[in-house]
């Protein structure tokens, strides 16, 4: 073990990042001389907010290449509901077993915080998300909290191990302010010595009250004025935020936004995004709860089979137009029009096509107006 604690690269391709008993069944199985091909697919039968946004198959698609594997799969970014395959792998069963913790820990991660990031993106309409969480997860997955947190449509991410190409978002600390003899000081510092990129957003709550601070933000060249305590203070968040805007607007700064971040939830974009300009994410993004994934075999040696409570035999999940999607037998044809999800992407472990971020994140926003038009968005306020 290294030492801080994580897992390589190495140990999770060759499968040796797994539960015991997938270990312990392959011995068996060996033992005994069975090793029948099948058909395994992956499923959420229940996924909150009735529609997920997929993601972390590429990683699957890493884990899978070079094994001799056949994989289909719903591109990234796709939106996915309940019982819907995401994911079919084919193959012998002991070829397989071993990886299947690390598929459904790619998938159910990821998966849980494109599909936060996506609702949140959804209600804050043309309001902007970025995601600032990746303090609550574990340093070695910053990466992939991000590029999910990209992919689920947020405007920008902290993290500076964030893919490449990510816009990187970030004012300032407390601390930072709490370094200058005073928050004036500060503003003015950062504002003198910040690179002309750098937005000049003032965090305006240290020492002062809110609307004390702003408007000393405001004098020192703020673009923006962040708020960063909604869930520390006593008083009303709303009567903060709308004297704040008040004193803005009086003191001749109506182009000077309110960032609002800290303990920031999805309810909060609802509520504030009428006065609020942006958010800054963190949690509720970062520690979205996971989507409950499932992999189960479906057919063995070309027979379609499943255990209770599982639908039996491959299948071919159908989008129509208006985003609509139908499931059916693989066998069957789809509907006249209709697009297939499940795509060839790994054959006898060799990878036949990859995706990019930027296009999960297309696909993702694309598909924001559905989950908005499902009673997750609103109307725009002033900002």
């Amino acid at each position: 073990m290294g030492r801080f604690g994580i897992v390589d690269d190495e140990r999770i391709r060759r499968g040796e990042c797994t539960d015991i008993y997938f270990m312990r069944s392959e011995a068996v199985l060996s033992a005994s001389g069975r090793n029948p091909r099948v058909a395994m697919e992956v499923t959420a039968s229940m996924v909150p907010g009735g529609a997920g946004i997929l993601c972390g198959i590429e990683d699957v698609i890493s884990l899978l290449e070079d094994l001799p594997l056949d994989a289909s799969a719903m591109p990234e970014g796709s939106l996915f509901s309940p019982w819907e395959p995401v994911l079919r792998i084919e193959g012998r069963y002991r070829d397989i077993a071993r990886y299947e913790t690390a598929i459904l820990g790619f998938l159910c991660h990821a998966s849980g915080i494109a599909t936060a990031a996506a609702r949140i993106k959804a209600v804050a309409v043309d309001r902007e998300i970025f995601s600032f969480g990746s303090r609550r997860q574990h340093p070695a997955i910053a990466t992939m909290v991000e590029r999910s947190a990209w992919i689920g449509g947020v405007d920008g991410v902290s993290n500076t191990c964030a893919p490449d190409g990510l816009p990187l978002a970030g004012t300032m600390p407390h601390a930072f302010v709490m370094c200058y003899p005073s928050p004036e000081e500060a503003f003015m510092e950062f504002d003198r010595h910040s690179p002309p990129g750098v937005p000049r957003i003032m965090l305006c709550d240290t020492f002062c009250d809110e609307k004390r601070e702003s408007l000393t933000g405001a004098r020192c060249g703020a673009e923006a004025v962040r708020l960063d305590t909604p869930r520390s203070r006593r008083g009303d968040m709303r009567a903060i935020l709308e004297e704040v805007r008040w004193e803005l607007d009086a003191a001749g700064y109506p182009d000077v936004r309110i960032f609002l971040s800290g303990g920031v939830t999805l309810d909060d974009v609802a509520r504030y995004r009428d006065i609020v300009g942006a958010f800054g994410v963190g949690g509720a993004i970062a520690n979205a709860p996971v989507i409950d994934f499932a992999m189960d075999m479906v057919e063995k040696e070309g027979k379609k089979c499943a255990k209770r409570g599982k639908r039996s035999g491959a299948k071919q999940v159908w989008e129509l137009a208006g985003g609509r999607h139908v499931t059916l037998p693989v066998e069957v044809a789809g509907p006249a029009g209709a697009e297939p999800l499940l795509q060839p992407r790994v054959r006898e472990g060799s990878v036949l096509s990859r995706s990019t971020v930027e296009e999960a994140r297309q696909r993702v926003l694309a598909r924001i107006p559905i989950l908005r038009d499902s009673g997750q968005g609103g109307q725009r306020g002033r900002a």
